[in-house]
Order: C-alpha cells, then structure tokens, then sequence
C-alpha cells in the first residue's frame, strides 16, 4: 500500500482552495499559462498543416505514395478518432493519478508521434502516426484544463481558460503561413518540406515539455488524494514566490473546506454525478459541445471549395484568406475573455453562442443573393468566429467547472469527445457533400444548419448556464469528497494548512 493509500480514509479541514483563488496575478501564474497552455498552439498548427499540404503529399516526389484524398480523408479521421479516444483513456486517468504525471506524458505521446510522422515512407506508417498524434492531443484537453482550472484564481478563470483554448488559432495562423512555405519547391523539395513541419511541431513540443517540469501538481487533486502535506508545501511555495514577486503580504484567505479523503473515485460514480447528480449541467455541455462543432464544419469543412469553386481562388491562396480568419478566431477570446469573468458567464455564454449564429444566418442569406466576394465572405466569416471562438472556448470552461473536482478531467474528456466525434464524423460526411456540390443552395443549407444549432445552444445556455465567474470551483460544484455541511469560515490571522480529523462517513452527494 502506499503512503497516499494509507492517508486516505481521514477527513480533513483546509483552506487551500480558498488560499490559491485570493492569490493576485503574478509571475508564477505566467508560467502555468505558457507551461500549460501553449500546447494548443501546436494543435492548431497540426490540423491546419495537414489540410494545407494535402495536395503536395499526394504529388510525385512528395516521398509518400499517398492520394490528396487519404490526406483529407482517412488521415484526418484517425486523428479524430485518436483525439476522442485518448480523451476519454486519457481523462480517466487524469482523474485517478494526478495532472502533472498525465500532462507530461500526453505530451510525450505527441511529440513523439509527430516526429515519427516527419520520417513517414508508407501510407500505414503516415496514418498510423496521425492516429497516435490525435491520441496524445485528446489527452492534453482533459488534463490541461483540469490543471489549469485549479490553479488559476476564481478572478481571473475565465479569461485565462478562454484565452488559452483559444490560442488553438495562433497555431492555424502559424500552420497557414508554414504550408505557403513548405509547398514552395524553389525553397523546399517537395519531399523535404512537409516533413519540416512534422518536425518542427516535434521541436516546440521539446521546448514545452522542458517548460511544463517545472508546473506543481494540483494541490487541490493532492488533497483529496491523501496528500495534503504535498498540496501544502505546493501552496506555500506558490505564496511565497508571489509574495516575493508583489512586495507585500498576501491577505488571509476565507473559508475553509471539510472533505474525506480517497484514493479513487469509480467510473460509475462519476456517470451517475454528471448525468444523475447534475443532468440539467449535462444538458448544457451537451448542446455547447455539438453547437460549436457543428458551426464550425458548416464554414471550415467547405472553406476552400467555397473560395475556388464560387469565387475563383487558386487553390494555392486559400491559405492566406485562412490565416485571417484564423486571427479573427484568436481575436474572440482575447478580447471578449474578460468579460466571461465580469459581465458573467450566462449572458456571455449565451450571446456569443447566439451573436454567431445569426449572423451566419445573414452570411448565408447575402451569400445567396450573389453580393459577396472572396474577401466580403472572408469579412463575414470573421465576425461570425469572433463570437464563434469565445463561444466554443467557453464550452470547455463550462464542463470543467461546473461539475466536482473528482470528476473534472473525465468530463472534459467526454464532452470534448462527443464534440469532436460529431465534427470529425458527422461534420465532414454532411457539410462536405453540401459545399462541395457548387451549388448555391446546398452551401446556403451547410451554413443555415450550423447556424440553427449554434443558436438553439445558445438559448440552451441563456436557460442552464451556471453563473460560476469569481467563484471557487467548490462552490460552483461541491466535491464529492466534501463532508455535507461543513465548510467553514476561516478565522483572520490564523495560520493556513490542513488540519486532519478522524474517519468519518462518506460525504453526502452534491446538488445541481
């Protein structure tokens, strides 16, 4: 047995939660985001590098006997479904053995397979890579989000959680501009460049995992695990650098939380806490899930098709018309992010989610009316994934706090599976058929379906939303592992930690 096994069983008291959420932003929560968050950006940079360069893969030369639709096609899908299915392995062990151990190898995972896709000689060594590429990015949703969500102060949740999800689109930026250059066979040979991409992404990965050592563990997962005294030197470590950073004396923290600890929580609990505990919040991740995937493949899945067939761009540009939409993206959360964290989360969940899909309603209707050109329809695009964007990044905020702390990464996993099974799977045999017709009317509907579900998710939102900015994440969802009834006021001046208590009964279960 171990030293965490032995420790649980006892019910505690502490402040740690309360001691992080009232830090003020300082150096150290810099380095979570950069440690943590950059991956995203590697992220875009793969999806949007394997769209990009599809057609030189498939050409003579390129090194791989592979055709522009097996690119597209079979590659893109193992990476969906390597992205699905290590989110859900992934999640359920992020839950059970810690943040930091899963982040560091779901990274490890990605890295390594995209390496191994830079030296593809055969079609099956190329898919199969793709596949484990998508396995170690599934991963990185459900534990890099769950991490950050518990180390980052209630005061700044979520515009951090957004701007980071987000930053998927400064890595599509990166990707578009990267394919112009791979593609040029005056710079690159056309069975050099392609691979340089692949290898890049494997060398920024390096540079992250070297950056992500130095990232603690969650203390909050440490303390109902049967190691507070790791979540306690963790904390006071992370107080002590701010302190030092901030030149002043932190506040005392207020309240305190009472919990039980255990090693583990089963499977079945945590299916029975999301959809019987809370079934109106399972709802609401349900429809914030399918929403932004659905939008998203009723613009992105035709966005080369649309821009040559309707208005005649050599296929070889798109990539520019990409990498603005692709700031567009970016620009949704880092501009509206803030506003998740005062205005609030119902009213801003609800209107980007609603503010998107009219107006791809009225991109639709103008772009039926034949009065849009490539860079009109670009213009509109961008408006509609401004709100879009926040939109979807909001979606994966919404699933990781508002259910208990036990069940985080799990959750996101499974919403963020559902969510991209239906754009992997269902977006590309629906919307890619429709775009690729050339005909008015069938891209008209493509756009007017994402926009249907895009609002009607909304309107989901503006009715279950959580108001949970500047909250605690015990307090928008009370751990399953706190004891019912016993969260504290904590007393000014005393001194911070965990006091540890007998057994105790097992707590009583949450309220939605």
């Amino acid at each position: 047995m171990s030293a965490a096994e032995a420790a649980t069983g006892r019910t505690i008291t502490t402040d740690i939660p309360a001691r992080l959420d009232r830090l003020p932003w300082s150096r150290w929560h810099w380095t979570i985001v950069i440690g943590l968050g950059t991956v995203w950006i590697l992220d875009g940079l793969e999806v949007t590098v394997v769209g990009n360069i599809a057609s030189r893969l498939s050409e003579p030369g390129s090194g791989l006997s592979i055709s522009s639709g097996q690119v597209t096609g079979i590659a893109a899908a193992l990476y969906v479904a390597g992205a699905c299915i290590g989110a859900l392995f992934w999640g359920r062990l992020t839950d059970r053995f810690g943040r930091k151990k899963l982040f560091m190898i779901t990274l490890a995972v990605y890295l390594a397979a995209t390496a191994l896709t830079a030296i593809s000689w055969t079609a099956w060594w190329f898919f199969l890579f793709r596949f484990l590429t998508g396995f170690g990015i599934g991963g990185e949703y459900a534990a890099i989000n769950s991490a950050i969500d518990e180390l980052i102060p209630a005061n700044y949740r979520g515009r951090v959680d957004l701007i980071i999800n987000g930053s998927f689109w400064l890595g599509a930026v990166g990707g578009s501009l990267l394919s112009i250059v791979a593609l040029n066979t005056d710079l690159l040979a056309a069975n050099l460049g392609w691979r340089l991409t692949f290898a890049l992404g494997a060398v920024l990965a390096s540079v992250i995992l070297l950056v992500r050592r130095h990232v603690p563990e969650s203390p909050r997962w440490l303390l109902i695990h049967g190691r507070d005294r790791e979540a306690e030197e963790i904390v006071s470590d992370i107080e002590r650098q701010v302190e030092e950073t901030k030149g002043e004396r932190l506040p005392a923290p207020e309240g305190e939380l009472e919990i039980h600890q255990r090693h583990s929580i089963g499977f079945m609990e945590i299916a029975s806490t999301i959809f019987r505990t809370y079934p109106k919040r399972a709802v609401l991740g349900f429809s914030l899930f399918i929403g932004q995937a659905f939008l998203y493949n009723a613009i992105t899945f035709g966005f080369g098709a649309i821009l040559t067939k309707f208005f005649d761009v050599p296929s070889d540009h798109t990539g520019y018309y990409f990498a603005v939409i692709a700031i567009g993206n970016f620009c949704g959360p880092l501009l509206l992010g803030r506003l998740f964290d005062t205005v609030g989360r119902r009213v801003m969940i609800s209107s980007t989610y609603l503010l998107s899909g009219v107006l791809l309603f009225l991109t639709a209707w103008l772009f039926s009316q034949g009065t849009l050109n490539a860079t009109t329809m670009t213009a509109c695009w961008c408006a509609v994934l401004f709100f879009a964007s926040a939109g979807a990044s909001s979606a994966y905020l919404t699933v990781s706090e508002i259910f208990p702390m036990e069940t985080r990464a799990m959750s996101i996993a499974f919403f963020y599976a559902l969510g991209t099974a239906a754009g992997g799977i269902s977006g590309p045999l629906l919307f890619a058929d429709l775009t690729n017709t050339g005909k008015t009317s069938d891209t008209v509907l493509a756009f007017s379906i994402g926009a249907a579900l895009m609002c009607a998710a909304g309107l989901v939102a503006a009715a279950l939303a959580v108001n949970a900015e500047r909250r605690s994440l015990e307090d928008v969802a009370r751990p399953l592992t706190a004891v019912a009834g016993k969260a504290k006021a904590a007393t000014k001046g005393a001194r911070p930690g965990t006091r540890s208590g007998g057994p105790a009964a097992p707590p009583a279960g949450s309220t939605p």
